[in-house]
Parts: structure tokens; C-alpha cells; sequence
């Protein structure tokens, strides 16, 4: 990767906080306006989905003005086009997906006009085999069938960069089945793939109850991580799966992705400070089902790398956190 932008105290201090004005849903002369935003999530019992909701019914018991309507979608992908034509206000995406969005990279035609809001935690890459099974190392899937993440995700984005790091393409190739979570599970418990890929908090319930079905194991991906941080940037880093999550004897190091909230710059800049009022007094609430013991903390939310942040943001942590 070529060019790292400006670092992010830069921006902070660069940004103008006089953004564009936007049309405002309802206006009352005692409450002042009310903001009707629609949340691109993910699929149904997915993280996005589980924080979207959380995040929906948080503001409806703090925020009054502010109305957040969560929507399923395929993820990652399908979100930053959502955003990018305007048929959704705010947006989850995997850092990798939104970096690629911002710079028109594929599978985006063009740079998208995003802006972030913060960035509220790491996904980890699973990936995980029958413990039983002849696959014990990454090598060992040549050939064979892999479920890879649902179309439009970006878990699928990551997934193919893996096995392409991996060389497990071309005469390599696996066979990828572009399959969500909940029928990736279903898919490895009956054996009509081989392993499965996902980018997820942890534990991710659906395969806590996997593994308690059916033995894993669940293959380090450590040598992957430094390649991909390599080619693509500090989008990736060295993350642990510890030991005790899933039935883990002992940690496994695996690839770490960062997941940014995102809002279409249209959006008022104080609808974005009250968004992210919500969220970072509610934080313990929005995580809870997603990813445990995470924590959110601003010096780790405002890293967003190539994705600038909403001046409505700027403004915020300005105000706040100085």
C-alpha cells in the first residue's frame, strides 16, 4: 500500500466543522428537529445485525430526537454501496471493504463519498475444520471446499484474499461456496464443505454451539496476517483467539480486522454527535452480543484509517475528548 494518508490527530485538527445542511425528518419548536436514519446492518442473528439492533434500541431509550431504523442486508459490501446511493444514512463495514470503497478499489467501481464515525471493534478470522478431519494446516486445503462468507460480505472479501496469500488459487484453487454463517455452520456439521471461513467477534455463538457438537480445530493463520499486512496495510493486524474461547486448549493466532460505523456525508453533523453520544455511553450494551470483553475507547475509535471522519464526528471528539 502506497501513500498513507495524514495521521489522524491531523485530520482532527484540519477538518471543517461546518458541513453541508441536510433535510431534517420532523422539526418540533419545543424539541428541535428529529433525525430518521436507516442503519445497513447484516444478516439476521449476525454481529451487524445483533449491534444494529442494540444500537436502534439504545438511542430510542437516550436519544428522543433520534429515530435509527436497523435493515438486513448481505454486509460489508452491500452496506457501502447502500451508503454510496443513498438508500441508507449509516452503515457497518469491515475496515478492509470501507478502505477499498473509499479508494475505488475492486469490487467498487469508483471511490465512494464515505465518512466514518468511529471505529467500534475487531472482527477475528476463524478458520475452522472438523478436529478429526485430514485438514490440519492451510496448506491442506487445496482442493478441497471451503465456505467462504456470504456474496456481498466483507468476511467473503477477506476470505478470498486469504487463500490467495495462501496460494490456494489457480491450480491450487479450493472450491469456495459463498455461504453466510448460519449455513457455513450447517454445511461443515453435515460434511458437504471442508472448513469454513469467518471474520467475527468471539466467541461467535453459532460456532460455540458447533463446537460443542462436533469437535474443531480451528487453524492459525499467523504467517497469513503478516502477509497481509504486508500487501495491504495496517487495515490487518495479529490478533489471538485465547484459549478457553470455543474449548481452545491454547491461544491461536489469527487476523484481526477492524469494523468502522459509517454515515453518507449528507447525514447533519448533529444527528452524528448524537449517534455517537449514544454509543459511547451505551458501549457496554452494543458489544455485548457481539464480541466479549471488548471495550471502546476514543484513541481506538477515531483509527480509521483511509476513511475520513464525518466533520459531525471531528466536532465530537473535539468537544469531548479535547
Amino acid at each position: 500500500m502506497t501513500g498513507r494518508p495524514m495521521s489522524r490527530r491531523g485530520l482532527l485538527e484540519a477538518a471543517v466543522l461546518a458541513g453541508p445542511a441536510a433535510a431534517l425528518a420532523g422539526c418540533s419548536a419545543d424539541t428541535g428537529p428529529v433525525w430518521r436514519l436507516r442503519l445497513a446492518t447484516g444478516a439476521p442473528g449476525g454481529p451487524y445485525n445483533a449491534f444494529g439492533k442494540a444500537l436502534a434500541a439504545e438511542a430510542a431509550q437516550a436519544a428522543p430526537r433520534l429515530h435509527i431504523t436497523p435493515v438486513s442486508t448481505s454486509a460489508s459490501v452491500d452496506n457501502l454501496r447502500r451508503l454510496g446511493d443513498g438508500s441508507a444514512d449509516l452503515g457497518l463495514a469491515m475496515a478492509d471493504a470501507a478502505e477499498d470503497a473509499a479508494r475505488g478499489r475492486a469490487p467498487f467501481s469508483r471511490p465512494a463519498a464515505l465518512t466514518a464515525l468511529a471505529r467500534v471493534y475487531v472482527n477475528y478470522t476463524h478458520l475452522v475444520v472438523p478436529a478429526y478431519g485430514p485438514v490440519r494446516s492451510v496448506g491442506d486445503l487445496a482442493g478441497r471446499s471451503v465456505a467462504t462468507g456470504a456474496a456481498g460480505s466483507g468476511g467473503q472479501v477477506l476470505a478470498g484474499r486469504l487463500l490467495q496469500v495462501s496460494k490456494l488459487t489457480a491450480q491450487r484453487a479450493v472450491r469456495q461456496r459463498q455461504l453466510g454463517l448460519a449455513d457455513s455452520v450447517r454445511a461443515l456439521r453435515t460434511g458437504t464443505v471442508d472448513a469454513l471461513i469467518w471474520t467475527g467477534g468471539v466467541p461467535t455463538p453459532a460456532l460455540s454451539d458447533l463446537a460443542r457438537e462436533l469437535p474443531l480445530r480451528f487453524l492459525p493463520l499467523d504467517e497469513q496476517a503478516a502477509t497481509l499486512r504486508d500487501t495491504y496495510g495496517p487495515v490487518y493486524t495479529a490478533v489471538t483467539l485465547p484459549a478457553g474461547a470455543y474449548g481452545l486448549t491454547a491461544p491461536v493466532g489469527t487476523i484481526g480486522v477492524g469494523n468502522y460505523l459509517l454515515a453518507r456525508s449528507g447525514v447533519p453533523q448533529p444527528a452524528v454527535r448524537e449517534v455517537l453520544r449514544v454509543v459511547f455511553d451505551r458501549w457496554r450494551a452494543l458489544l455485548r452480543e457481539v464480541t466479549a470483553g471488548a471495550r471502546l475507547e476514543p484513541r481506538f475509535a477515531v483509527a480509521t484509517g483511509d476513511v475520513p471522519l464525518h466533520p459531525g464526528a471531528v466536532a465530537y471528539y473535539r468537544s469531548v475528548y479535547g
